[in-house]
């Protein structure tokens, strides 16, 4: 495990979708591997549109990095049977974590979501399904901010708690930049009986404009403070990483101070931010005795 003091970290990766972003994966596999992860997840697009480009990938982490891999996996488009021809695939490789979801509707995200003919109704009920193969380590969504979708928070802590009810490890969150939101979410859930370790899912922003689209699309709050420190830096790349990599440890350590220990970064495939942000948190690669 990665630890500083007793810090871990995990990462997310995406399946690349051409050569060149293969080979930026392999770079950013080979610059995190040593950092020793507690697992890192693979993201898998819905219906199976990602399904042999994330075994690959899943492949890559276990055989180029030797980390421990967890599959992401969505009912999303496709049957019971479907999905769980899926997981019998990824388990026959050794895979043992996966990340429960349910996915984004097929219409696109902010559309109403329906069940697929035969399909897993919920991430909830796709937990239930995991578990009938055995001992699985599943980690599963949560949202400080609330889902999109959830009318209000009751709504969506009670679904937190059905997917945990059913056999959930862990739950990490959505991205967010205010700590005080989390920390409020947190107490939300353990007030409802939730006590898996909630993880803080923390973006380091590699492009403050892509990342304040994307957060309108899961309405996830960019405080004022957050956007006047990048701005001005449309053109600047390196002041731009700096500013970044700074705000993304400030965050960490201030969650430290708050007793938090586990922290999932997502590396949008771009290792160096990530890599900067561990390095300011304390976390160092592990060195190989060359006497041993």
């Amino acid at each position: 495990m990665a630890l500083t003091g007793d810090i871990r970290v995990s990462f997310e990766f995406f399946p690349p979708k051409t050569e060149a972003m293969e080979a930026t994966l392999a770079d950013t596999i080979e610059k995190l591997a040593p950092l020793n992860a507690d697992f890192v997840s693979v993201t898998y697009g819905a219906g199976g549109s990602t399904r042999e480009p994330t075994r690959r990938t899943l492949a890559h982490v276990q055989k180029q990095g030797g980390m421990d891999a967890a599959a992401h996996i969505t009912c999303v488009g496709s049957t019971c049977e479907e999905t769980d021809a899926v997981v019998r695939e990824f388990t026959a490789m050794g895979i043992r974590r996966f990340v429960a979801l349910r996915g984004d509707p097929q219409t696109g995200m902010g559309t109403r979501y329906v069940p697929h003919p035969g399909g897993y109704e919920n991430a909830a009920h796709l937990v239930a399904g995991l578990k009938a193969f055995g001992d699985l380590d599943i980690s599963v969504a949560a949202y400080p901010e609330k889902h999109p979708e959830s009318p209000d928070f009751a709504t969506d802590i009670d679904m937190l708690k059905r997917k945990v009810d059913n056999g959930a490890s862990r739950a990490i969150t959505q991205f967010f930049f205010d700590n005080d939101t989390y920390e409020r979410y947190v107490e939300r859930a353990r007030k409802a009986g939730i006590y898996v370790p909630i993880v803080p899912g923390i973006l380091p922003i590699h492009n403050f404009r892509a990342v304040s689209n994307f957060a309108g699309k899961c309405r996830t709050h960019i405080p004022a403070w957050l956007a006047e420190r990048f701005d001005g830096l449309e053109n600047d790349p390196k002041t731009h990483a700096l500013i970044a990599s700074a705000i993304a440890a400030e965050q960490v350590l201030d969650l430290v101070d708050r007793g938090v220990r586990d922290f999932h970064f997502y590396t949008m495939n771009r290792p160096d931010l990530v890599f900067a942000v561990c390095r300011l948190i304390g976390i160092r690669e592990e060195t190989v005795d060359a006497a041993a």
